[in-house]
């Protein structure tokens, strides 16, 4: 280490690179008192939103919620940035409904550094990490560019897309890991000469237009949600000036002139190696995709309320730039569209797969955490989520105390972080609905309910907000309590718009679970229960017309905990285990379960095996 220069203060924790997985983590170790250093390319673009200019969607709300609960700040920071609120599935299940805000982009960036600086016991530093020194198999600290050397006793590698990342503009390629930010390839060298096996992936993004060059009376308005609901529970950000968004679509002719330069795409001539996203396809992959269709919806939205510039979502491209202007001018109302930015694919190294443990650590080298898309994610939400447990388990890691981990029964984030530890990714992995089994339980508007508690243990959670919860949990209960002290008699059927809905017998407890009464009308028709606020009627009313469904999800979770509860032993010795195939022994050396549970989502393990192991455990 002589050979550097050593910077002369020390550091608890080091996280490396400033997008939403590297911020999370950063406040959430010095939230536990720790020293951090974040290390970025560029202090201008910390939690630059290089995508979508959105927080939020369908279970990516449901994150969103969680890391607020948990005392993150993503959920607070796009609040003070919100210029759009829509809740998605208002129609359907509450298990489903989602949050998603449109946000300015350069409000997010300034909030989110504001955020940053001004906690004590966080320091930026523009720079390019080039190493990650190891002392006796542990982290010591990194290296950055110029030959300065920082100390740490822990690392969380917090990546995106910038290691050896590589643009994709038709025949032109250029490496970056954003378009007109640097890139970092001597990391991924580091990387690999400590035994971390890397793959490639790839994501894009679509062309920025400038709003004025567009015929917005050829468009369909979405405009948002006439009651806002905020994306935090906690945070207190004025609202802002609320705008609408559009909807396009392409045509046909748009597809022909796709089809026509197919071989000038480096998605289909050879040029992209890595995988992309199956959920978040470029255009010219659906209109092969999905030859069948003469259409696809664009979602025109704000980049902010002082640019002029939109984000077209649904058009992501790795074509050539003139094709590019060729389809764009085909599309109704973009007929003399001005492209500021043009679309690009970038490809990146990302891990493989089975080479982190559910505390975010790497199995090597327990001291490096990780979190985002080096850990084969998309989105956002995400990689904030992953960014915030990492920090949370840095810090347990410091303390030597037992890791935090969320099971698939508690949270989303329990959900994301067990798929990717037990089952992997060979794409990058979105979250979705359907991937919770629990999902009934785990909802957006109970995410305080679970997770809270949590928050305030790990210190991400202030006294305030804290109480804050514990007011709300105490006048849920009571409203419970009062629906069934009141009956039919006590609403006012006059001030109903719909009396003949309301049953004239019963206490409100029995009445509420009907399919057509709903609080909004048991609020109009008597002021006491109209004194409690729109979340508390909200949450008991959930919970009242789904007890049942939630009573026997809950008899599942049981089960489900009771496997995650049949611990395995960290030495123990499956080839002792009859039967089991030469696959399946390689899986669970590989993987290493802690409980049958696990063992039994990793992919191979089958039904009989997990028998099989639990009888010899008992022997």
């Amino acid at each position: 280490m002589s050979e550097y220069m050593t910077y002369p203060a020390d550091f608890d924790v080091i996280v490396v690179g400033g997008g939403h997985a590297g911020c999370e983590a950063a406040w959430a170790a010095a939230q536990s008192d720790f020293r951090v250093l974040l290390i970025t390319l560029d202090i201008d673009r910390i939690a630059q939103m290089s995508c979508n200019p959105s927080i939020g969607g369908i279970a990516k709300g449901h994150l969103t919620k969680e890391i607020d609960a948990l005392g993150g700040i993503m959920a607070r920071v796009a609040d003070a940035a919100a210029i759009q609120y829509r809740t998605l599935n208002a129609s359907k299940g509450p298990a489903v409904r989602s949050s998603r805000v449109q946000c300015d982009t350069r409000l997010y960036r300034r909030e989110m550094l504001r955020v940053l600086s001004s906690h004590p016991n966080i320091f930026l530093l523009q720079g390019r990490v080039e190493d990650v020194l190891l002392e006796n198999g542990t982290a010591a600290g990194v290296i950055v560019d110029g030959g300065v050397l920082y100390k740490a006793r822990c690392v969380i590698l917090c990546t995106g897309t910038f290691l050896r990342g590589l643009c994709h503009i038709g025949e032109h390629h250029f490496e970056a890991g954003r378009s007109g930010d640097g890139v970092s390839v001597r990391l991924s060298h580091s990387l690999e000469v400590m035994g971390i096996g890397l793959k490639r992936l790839k994501t894009g993004t679509p062309p920025r237009i400038s709003a004025h060059s567009l015929d917005f009376s050829q468009f369909e308005v979405q405009p948002g949600d006439d009651t806002i609901t905020r994306l935090s529970f906690y945070g207190d950000a004025p609202l802002l000036e609320q705008v609408p968004c559009h909807i396009a679509y392409t045509t046909p002719q748009t597809h022909e002139i796709i089809r026509a330069a197919r071989e000038r795409s480096p998605l289909f001539n050879g040029t992209i190696h890595g995988i992309g996203p199956r959920y978040c396809p470029s255009i010219e992959d659906k209109v092969f995709r999905f030859a069948d269709k003469d259409r696809h919806q664009i979602f025109i939205e704000p980049m902010g309320l002082q640019t002029d510039e939109i984000y077209p979502a649904g058009i992501s491209s790795s074509l050539p730039f003139d094709v590019q202007m060729a389809f764009l001018h085909s599309i109704p109302g973009f007929e003399h569209a001005h492209v500021i930015r043009p679309a690009y694919a970038v490809e990146y190294d990302a891990i493989e797969s089975g080479q982190m443990m559910h505390n975010m650590a790497l199995r090597a080298i327990p001291s490096i955490f990780i979190a985002g898309q080096i850990n084969c994610t998309s989105g956002y939400e995400e990689a904030a989520a992953q960014g915030l447990m990492a920090g949370i388990n840095a810090a347990c890691w410091l303390r030597g105390d037992e890791p935090f981990i969320l099971r698939r029964d508690e949270a989303y984030i329990g959900v994301m972080i067990d798929d990717l530890v037990m089952r992997g990714a060979d794409e990058p992995y979105r979250m979705f609905t359907s991937r919770a089994e629990f999902r009934l339980s785990l909802r957006e508007d109970n995410a305080d309910a679970r997770l809270s508690e949590y928050g305030h243990r790990y210190g991400l959670l202030s006294d305030d907000d804290y109480r804050r919860y514990r007011e709300k949990m105490a006048k849920i209960q009571e409203l419970a309590d009062k629906l069934v002290t009141l009956r039919a008699a006590d609403i006012d059927r006059t001030r109903l718009e719909n009396p003949d809905l309301m049953p004239t017998a019963g206490n409100l407890g029995q009445l509420i679970k009907m399919p057509e009464v709903t609080m909004d009308m048991l609020a109009a028709g008597n002021a006491e229960i109209a004194s409690y606020s729109p979340d508390v009627r909200h949450c008991v009313e959930v919970r009242s017309k789904f007890d049942g469904y939630i009573q026997r999800e809950a008899a599942r979770i049981e089960a489900f905990v009771d496997m995650e509860n049949r611990r395995i032993p960290k030495d123990f010795d499956y080839s002792t285990v009859h039967g089991l195939t030469t696959e399946v022994l390689t899986k669970l050396n590989k993987y290493r379960p802690a409980s049958l549970g696990e063992a039994g989502r990793i992919s191979g393990i089958t039904p009989a095996a997990i028998n099989a192991i639990w009888i010899t455990m008992k022997k």
